[in-house]
């Protein structure tokens, strides 16, 4: 048996990207394999596709009623019954991931290490602290306990397709029991045909210099010619130009995207934060002085509002995009 657990995160019956990065730490922690819990009603069919997954030693598959929604009073007590087996338990640092792992952590006695950026060996991690400025070195001593480790997703890259046979299902997750305390109201998603801003390849995203919503709307031509997502900094957010789930930075969604594209985006320190990982950062500012130039691999001095359908324009040229 395996001795690292992942939790599965699903959505519209696929396993998340996070997901899969959470499998990628835990090939770091044990290269023999970790076993993968999927719960709720979405569980056959993600089951089938992480059984595919490199590095899943099994599937333990839950009963599909009883865990959906997905609340952590339901999910943690569950999970603390599983864990027994396991040295260690990871989940994305999600919503979900950062509401059910510090309560399982509790039940079980565990050490709580959260948005494990780098493991050095099996008790010894890397995590950002001070708005990713200050890189930090955990140690959890032997003695101290099972392992119960959150994972920052722009860290890691995402677990790949195995080779050869699939893994095993078992189907022993037991049931939820009790009264969980916790009453479900709704759920609000902004829905979109664009990629989903946390797994994108390449994000195009604008700030407060954009100067209104209908202005902001100039960088969704851009996004589609891309492929891309849109992003914005928590001051477009505040402003009321762009929803609260496009917030990019310290307050909003953490990135690695192959490619990021700033558009009237002065470059704070919280807004850094969350794109620091990105492999190639572009900026547009028509401020030559914008601490945004200091991390951009490419920069565009100038006025946004000719440099977008510019580019736009050149793209379409090009054959690129739709």
């Amino acid at each position: 048996m395996s001795r690292i657990l992942v939790i599965a995160e699903c959505h519209h019956d696929h396993l998340t990207e996070g997901t899969r990065k959470a499998l990628a730490c835990a090939a770091a922690l044990d290269p023999g394999g970790a076993d993968l819990a999927v719960l709720g009603s979405a569980a056959e069919a993600a089951a089938e596709e992480g059984r595919r997954i490199a590095g899943v030693a099994r599937v333990r598959l839950g009963p599909q009623a009883g865990f959906d929604p997905p609340l952590a009073t339901v999910w943690a007590p569950v999970l603390a019954r599983l864990a027994a087996d396991y040295e260690a338990v990871l989940m994305p640092a999600s919503s979900l991931g950062r509401d059910v792992m510090p309560r399982l952590a509790a039940l079980v006695s565990g050490v709580m290490i959260t948005e494990v950026a780098e493991v050095i060996d099996p008790r010894t991690f890397r995590r950002f602290i001070y708005a990713g400025n200050v890189r930090l070195t955990v140690r959890a001593r032997p003695e101290a306990g099972r392992l119960v480790l959150t994972v920052r997703l722009a860290s890691w890259p995402a677990a790949g397709e195995r080779a050869g046979e699939a893994a095993p299902v078992v189907r022993d997750v037991p049931d939820p029991v009790g009264d969980p305390g916790t009453r479900y109201i709704g759920l609000e998603e902004h829905t979109s045909e664009r990629p989903d801003l946390q797994s994108a390849k390449r994000v195009v995203s604008g700030g407060r210099a954009l100067g209104s919503a209908e202005n902001f709307a100039l960088l969704e031509g851009l996004a589609r010619r891309l492929g891309a997502a849109l992003g914005a900094s928590r001051a477009a957010v505040d402003a009321g130009y762009a929803p609260n789930d496009l917030q990019v930075g310290q307050t909003g969604k953490i990135i690695a995207p192959d490619l990021y594209i700033a558009v009237g985006i002065s470059g704070a320190i919280q807004h850094v934060t969350g794109i620091k990982d990105a492999r190639v950062i572009a900026a547009i500012n028509k401020d030559p002085e914008a601490p945004i130039f200091k991390i951009a691999d490419v920069g565009l001095v100038g006025d946004l509002f000719t440099i977008v359908p510019a580019l736009e324009k050149a793209l379409e040229r090009a054959g690129v995009g739709s």
